[in-house]
């Protein structure tokens, strides 16, 4: 067993202290806090002021041969973990990654990649009540992404039951009466630099998801959880723009159960400079229940963000049409949302 040798502590910007250990490991924390304060349709409801905080410590270390490892723990507010990762980067075969429901896997890292000056646009503090894609993100996961060859990127990543759950060591989910069992992600990430500089500014994606069912409460077998996405991401100077599409077919016939969710995105944003940048974003999600008529959830955000050394100011006049795929006249909603925050 090793011994720690050496302590250090640093207050330097970007992390809080560092532990170095006697075979080249180390573990460094960064955080940040940020205060907002929102109003809705122009009006207060309730206490508009609003605070977060949160930890990252991430560890690493060398072995043999020049094979790194890492470990990276997010602490996200208040006293619970909330992610977690364990990856080998290996010399030859790629990066090994087990992950703790963390969302980085598979076809959850690309739920929504659409460039933004701050949020997503369903992510600015309106409950929008919008259902995404999450493969076998959502669960404890194990992921390998193979090594990038002319541009392109592979992914596959695999959960023993996709169901939701992050596990602790040496234990499990349990069969139980979930009907969600075990699921397989495939993503695959294009950066062809090799086509010239026409195409320097080019990120293509596309992936898919299949998690096994099976009504196990009621004795029925399910079609297959199926999710997919593709898009692409473009930029050029000080302009990136974007659009994607995601799909989820519940796999179930009944009447009154989930069909289908069919998103679609777009944003666009604009570095005025190195310390401000504006975005527009627009989502569209329809949801399809068997039996009934797709209602479509609107929402679209307009941001701004000022960085100035640690702290940044952040702006986001965000639209909400049918949130919680609802027609009611309550569903439709409008929110202004200001933070500040403060990075360590």
């Amino acid at each position: 067993m090793n011994k720690l040798n050496k302590v250090g502590l640093s207050a330097l910007c970007g992390s809080l202290a560092t532990i170095v250990g006697a075979q080249a490991g180390e573990i460094s924390v960064s955080g940040g806090a940020t205060a907002t304060w929102q109003s809705f349709g122009g009006s207060q409801t309730g206490n508009p002021i609003g605070m977060n905080s949160g930890l990252t410590f991430k560890g690493s270390g060398e072995l043999d041969g020049g094979q790194t490892f890492s470990l990276t723990l997010t602490h996200a507010d208040k006293a619970a973990w909330s992610a977690g990762s364990l990856a080998l980067t290996t010399n030859s075969f790629g990066k090994i990654r087990v992950a703790l429901a963390d969302g980085g896997s598979g076809i959850d890292a690309y739920d929504d990649k659409m460039p933004s000056a701050w949020e997503e646009t369903w992510g600015t503090g309106l409950g929008t009540g919008i259902d995404l894609i999450s493969g076998v993100g959502a669960s404890t996961n194990i992921e390998w992404k193979l090594p990038t060859m002319y541009g392109m990127t592979l992914s596959l990543a695999y959960a023993g039951a996709n169901d939701g759950v992050a596990n602790n060591d040496k234990a499990s989910s349990g069969g139980g009466a979930s009907a969600f069992q075990s699921g397989y992600d495939a993503m695959l990430n294009i950066n062809p630099t090799w086509a010239g500089d026409a195409a320097s500014g080019l990120n293509l994606f596309v992936g898919g998801s299949e998690t096994n069912q099976e009504m196990k409460s009621i004795g029925l077998t399910a079609n297959d959880k199926q999710e997919v996405v593709a898009g692409f991401t473009y930029a050029i100077g000080p302009v990136t723009a974007g659009w994607q599409r995601t799909g989820e077919f519940g796999g179930e016939t009944a009447v009154s159960k989930l069909d289908y969710y069919d998103n679609e995105s777009f944003g666009v944003s604009f570095n005025v400079n190195d310390d401000l940048s504006i975005s527009y974003g627009e989502l569209e999600s329809t949801k399809k229940v068997t039996g009934t008529p797709g209602v479509t959830t609107t929402v679209e955000s307009i941001q701004l963000a000022y960085t100035m050394g640690g702290a940044s100011i952040k702006i986001a006049e965000t639209d909400l049409s049918n949130g919680t795929y609802s027609t009611a006249a309550s569903a439709d909603q409008e929110a202004t949302t200001v933070a500040l925050t403060l990075a360590f």
